[in-house]
């Protein structure tokens, strides 16, 4: 289906609007009439602006309080509406949109607002336009589609139609069902936003906390399908008022809120883009340095060991187990220090994880690569994070690890090493890559969610506030199926909050006493956690003799849930990476939740100017 998006869902003037519109794929826009009365641009040059970016102007909205009214107020409705009319003539645009009138002068009158809407609607048919009535949720008299619809019916006026719109409809609790019973020729506009379900005013929940279909919590894809039922052939479009999208770059919230529309399509049954593949592991993660030398130091305290380096690149392989860090060494273009730059994920048919991510407008990433290089497909998720797509040691598909010429006397690439030394296998060795945790900038957190559920093909668990001593920090976890790919999404404190950007990658071990008694055994600096944390431990559960005190001296963190038990224990951060070693006992699923406030005031004391 045609989709478009409302001028006001995006930031930025008119003119950067309709350019990233068209950028992101919409075929029309909806002109919000703020967007066209703050433009300099006179309606002509905005119209042929528009066709010059393939977009129609699907609608001219919105026109308020014209309904239901006293007589001497509907004449000066109708003179206003006239204007509009020839200025929609100009634009280019045939359809406008009408609310339902919040005006305390409109009359709980469903006669007279079939009257007047019906003159509403002769009027625009000489000017060539149509009506689309809607009802706003908070509408003085009208506020539920089914009623809007009963007065478009008593109007009888072919040029009157009605807008559904599906936050009024989802919102106000009603039943889309009977959308089904409307002819479709006579739903003239469909407009879609979804929303986190929240127990708050719903004219502030509208205007301040809509999103993108997939991103909240409304059932806008069983809408649709009515909708669909009952014959509408118009555009899929979007309007989403928000706080954080007004003020995010409008490339990047167009190219979400058109991938949101192939999803919703998707699910709707509507289109069939190529299907999801769940990966089924953490092949590798990539840090980019100016200097490897201190996260050498780290990598090595922590177990891991230097197996191979690429045959082309400045790029190293540190390996333990199914651990495996790649180090690339940058000075010019990685100053910032230490950074988690790309993720390989393993994919059960990569070419067509590859085609999934690209039909969903995620950026397809072109690689430098020598002619010998394994040819590996790439997308960067919204955070600028390299997404691999990686078959490992599979006969007959590229393989990554092909490119890496092992280092003379290095240690078999699959042995888990034990922390700290060479020699027999231990069980203080990470053995795998447990999760990541990638902060997202503030503005891109419902993008990232739906980018690694839909693209990536992850599951979303639920949303957990973390209290930081700068503000409240959110999280959401995305995993696979079996728990073998598990990555935190977190959203820092506000837009200024650098601090909440550090990323962090946990390795997982059999045995987090010994790995934390031989990280500090070999030279690594522990995150320290305050005395009092271990005091208030001691209350909440009960341990062996000297178990507690372990934790104390070797800075171990302890949770548990109703599954299992967590230990683990954080490295300080490097650039703006740090690492966790972790031991999950018995089946827990979480991600030690409850001592990130213990850690994140930890981290925060160690920034400089602040010890």
């Amino acid at each position: 289906m045609r989709t478009s998006i409302a001028t006001v869902s995006l930031s930025g003037s008119l003119t950067e609007k309709l350019t990233a519109a068209s950028s992101a794929g919409f075929d029309g826009v909806e002109i919000f009439e703020n967007d066209l009365l703050a433009s300099p641009l006179t309606p002509e040059e905005i119209r042929a602006r528009a066709a010059d970016l393939g977009l129609t102007i699907d609608l001219y909205q919105p026109m308020r309080d014209i309904e239901a009214v006293p007589p001497q107020e509907f004449e000066r409705n109708l003179r206003r509406a006239e204007h509009k009319f020839r200025l929609m003539n100009r634009l280019g645009t045939d359809t406008v949109l009408v609310c339902s009138s919040v005006s305390p002068l409109a009359a709980d009158d469903d006669a007279l607002a079939a009257e007047q809407l019906h003159r509403l609607a002769a009027l625009a048919q000489e000017h060539g336009v149509r009506v689309a009535y809607e009802a706003l949720a908070w509408g003085r008299q009208v506020s539920t589609y089914d009623h809007a619809w009963r007065i478009v019916e008593a109007a009888g006026h072919p040029a009157l139609g009605t807008c559904l719109d599906s936050f009024h409809i989802l919102a106000r609790g009603s039943d889309p069902k009977g959308i089904e019973d409307i002819p479709g020729e006579k739903i003239f506009f469909l407009q879609l936003a979804d929303a986190p379900l929240m127990a708050m005013d719903v004219l502030q929940w509208s205007r301040h906390y809509r999103c993108f279909p997939g991103q909240g919590g409304l059932d806008v894809t069983g809408l649709v399908r009515h909708v669909i039922n009952a014959g509408y052939t118009g555009p899929l479009s979007l309007e989403v008022f928000n706080d954080v999208f007004r003020q995010a770059d409008a490339g990047p919230t167009a190219v979400d809120a058109q991938r949101s529309l192939v999803l919703l399509q998707e699910a709707a049954g509507i289109a069939a883009p190529p299907a999801t593949v769940e990966p089924t592991g953490v092949a590798f993660a990539e840090l980019t340095t100016p200097d490897a030398g201190a996260v050498s130091d780290l990598l090595g305290a922590l177990g891991l060991r230097r197996t191979a380096r690429h045959r082309s690149k400045p790029v190293e392989l540190w390996q333990a187990g199914a651990a495996r860090v790649l180090v690339t060494t940058d000075p010019v273009r990685h100053r910032d220090g230490l950074a988690l730059a790309a993720l390989g994920l393993e994919s059960p048919d990569p070419a067509a994880a590859a085609a999934r991510a690209e039909s969903l407008l995620a950026p397809v990433l072109p690689r430098r690569r020598a002619p010998e290089d394994a040819p590996l497909d790439a997308v960067a998720a919204p955070d600028g994070v390299e997404i691999f797509f990686c078959a490992t040691d599979r006969a007959g598909l590229p393989n990554w690890r092909e490119d890496f010429a092992p280092l003379p006397e290095a240690p078999l690439p699959d042995a888990p090493l034990p922390a700290g030394q060479g020699g027999e296998p231990g069980p203080a060795a990470p053995l795998r890559i447990d999760h990541l945790a990638l902060t997202q900038p503030w503005h891109q957190f419902d993008e990232a969610a739906l980018f690694h559920r839909t693209v990536l093909g992850l599951r979303p668990q639920e949303s957990v506030d973390v209290a930081d001593p700068y503000g409240l920090l959110r999280s959401r976890a995305v995993t696979n199926g079996d728990g073998s790919v598990r990555i935190a999404l977190g959203i820092g404190a506000g837009p200024a909050d650098d601090a909440g950007r550090a990323q962090h990658i946990a390795l997982a071990t059999d045995d987090v006493v010994a790995a934390a008694r031989a990280f500090r055994k070999a030279g690594g600096r522990a995150l320290p956690v305050p005395p009092n944390y271990y005091d208030d431990l001691a209350a909440r559960f009960e341990f062996a003799p000297g178990e507690a005190e372990t934790y104390r001296e070797l800075g171990i963190l302890y949770d548990r849930d109703e599954h299992g038990v967590f230990r683990h224990f954080y490295t300080e951060t490097v650039g703006r990476v740090f690492f966790e070693l972790v031991q999950r006992d018995g089946g827990y699923r979480g991600y030690g939740a409850q001592n990130a406030p213990v850690r994140l005031a930890a981290q925060h004391a160690l920034r400089p100017g602040r010890r």
